[in-house]
């Protein structure tokens, strides 16, 4: 789990660890993928705000 602060542009401006799967591979890979990610921001009266968003993970590992 991601706990990920998205700008009022639907950028990724900071993430942070929330929950971790255990592993710390797979804990920095959800975090680069996350952080190349476009959100739709938050909207408040109307206009774009900052928000912070909770982001699960998962992973499959397939073909074993």
């Amino acid at each position: 789990m991601l706990r990920v602060f998205v700008t009022g542009e639907g950028m990724p401006g900071k993430i942070e660890l929330s929950a971790s799967s255990g592993s710390r591979r797979l804990d920095t890979a959800a975090e680069n993928a996350v952080s190349r990610w476009r959100f739709v921001p938050a909207k408040q009266d109307g206009r774009n705000v900052d928000a912070w968003v909770v982001v699960p993970i998962i992973f499959k590992l397939e073909g074993l």
